[in-house]
């Protein structure tokens, strides 16, 4: 059980907070102190934001979804500013938040900046205790600026591994082509191993990683005894399914972990373990989209978020995802209550004894600090859209009952009920339209 990605919640405050006063130190489009701002027909400023997956929502593949812009002309004003807090909550990692940004602004014609933007990969910033180690590095595209962007110094792809070791690559017969003089013995140990994505070359890659982890980071040498536990493995992304331009969901990255355990374990006889899984479902994704929204209700004057909406079209990542976290939320607000009662029992019981304040029983992430209680939004609504994985016309993906099928990662708890939307709509456009009914906002639909 990868335990980071449940138990990430003060990681995720230093996370945020880091993020939080670049926010505060940059424009970038969010902060315009002429700008119009949603309000409810009362008059008064709404206290809402919304998290917006992209794949199967906005676009699938390179094609932009026919409801897209019209849900977004209902999110900004006559300046193309966004009149209430906006986060794009992707599980790509195969390339940079900016240019991403950049592609959903080309899409809907409207300026996204890189901080609107969560990449699977974002939350791997935090993890400094790797940023110096030789790490291997798993995925497609610019793998390396990707890696140098959140901060790794000592950076190997696979390419440069199978160039640097030719004898370990032969499935594909055509590439079987040895160096004539090889540099295995001087190649540094790895001592981590970052997988990205899903790579191009399934097989090169599930055959050097798993080199790399039964010889303890030093492919070139035979161990007496397999070693375990093993190197340290993060991984971004989960989903075993996306939905690109085809008429049925396509392998992601999901796929390829699953394989990659199935095959470790085979050949080693022991389970492979995560040090930290990251992107949806990950607690520690929303933990951290939750302050970039309430960053962005801070500089747009609002008083903070109290209703995150999670607009996606997985069941097992995006609405897994988004009740997972309401549930925390959840838990959350149920201590603050507890230890106000027993903060007011203390003040009422002055001169008897001490009493002990730490509950055994509570969950130790539950920080409650006075400057934490007013970031945490109070409930997270989660939405699901059928324009992507899950079709309403179709059983291959769906939510709620019992099946055969399990599309949920290994490390995650299956339950049922946390694949069960709080609302279903046809598309983008008539999940944001049913929030603004939800919330009495005053603007027109359009």
């Amino acid at each position: 059980m990868a335990t980071i990605a449940f138990n990430s919640v003060r990681i995720s405050r230093a996370f945020s907070s880091k993020i939080g006063n670049i926010l505060n130190n940059r424009n970038g489009g969010l902060v315009n102190p002429s700008r119009r701002y949603l309000k409810t027909k009362e008059g008064k400023k709404v206290d809402f934001g919304f998290l917006f997956d992209i794949d199967g929502v906005i676009v699938r593949g390179k094609k932009l979804l026919p409801s897209a812009k019209d849900a977004f002309r209902m999110l900004i004003d006559e300046n193309g500013k966004f009149k209430v807090p906006v986060l794009f909550v992707t599980n790509a990692g195969n390339t940079l938040r900016q240019n991403k940004a950049k592609a959903l602004s080309e899409w809907l014609d409207i300026e996204i900046v890189a901080d609107q933007v969560v990449m699977s990969h974002s939350p791997l910033r935090m993890f400094k205790q790797y940023h110096d180690k030789h790490i291997l590095v798993s995925g497609q595209g610019r793998v390396i600026e990707i890696a140098e962007g959140l901060g790794f110094t000592n950076i190997t792809t696979i390419d440069t591994l199978r160039q640097c070791h030719p004898h370990l690559d032969m499935v594909d017969h055509y590439r079987r082509k040895p160096a004539p003089c090889a540099f295995e013995t001087y190649f540094p140990r790895i001592e981590a191993v970052i997988l990205f994505g899903e790579p191009v070359r399934w097989e090169t890659n599930l055959q050097l990683i798993i080199d790399v982890l039964l010889t303890d980071g030093k492919p070139s040498r035979a161990p007496k005894e397999i070693p375990y536990p093993h190197l340290p493995v993060l991984a971004c992304n989960m989903d075993l399914l996306w939905m690109a331009e085809a008429c049925m969901p396509r392998f992601g990255h999901g796929c390829f972990l699953h394989s990659l355990e199935s095959l470790y374990q085979k050949i080693s006889g022991h389970e492979m373990k995560y040090t930290a899984l990251v992107g949806k479902p990950s607690e520690l994704t929303y933990r951290h989209a939750d302050y970039l929204l309430y960053e962005q209700a801070r500089a747009m004057n609002m008083n903070g978020i109290k209703t995150i909406y999670c607009v996606g079209d997985n069941p097992e990542s995006d609405i897994y995802g988004a009740n997972l976290y309401n549930k925390y939320l959840q838990r959350r607000v149920i201590h603050k209550n507890v230890n106000f009662i027993k903060r007011t029992n203390i003040q009422q019981s002055a001169g008897s004894q001490i009493i002990d304040m730490e509950d055994s029983d509570a969950d130790s992430d539950f920080d409650m600090s006075k400057d934490d209680s007013e970031v945490y939004a109070q409930s997270c609504q989660s939405i699901l859209v059928c324009t992507g994985v899950y079709c309403s016309s179709r059983d291959y993906v769906t939510y709620g009952q019992r099946r055969a099928s399990n599309h949920n990662h290994r490390d995650f708890v299956l339950d049922p009920v946390l694949t069960e939307p709080k609302y279903v709509t046809q598309n983008i456009h008539e999940a944001v339209k049913m929030v603004f009914e939800k919330e009495n906002v005053a603007s027109p639909f359009s």
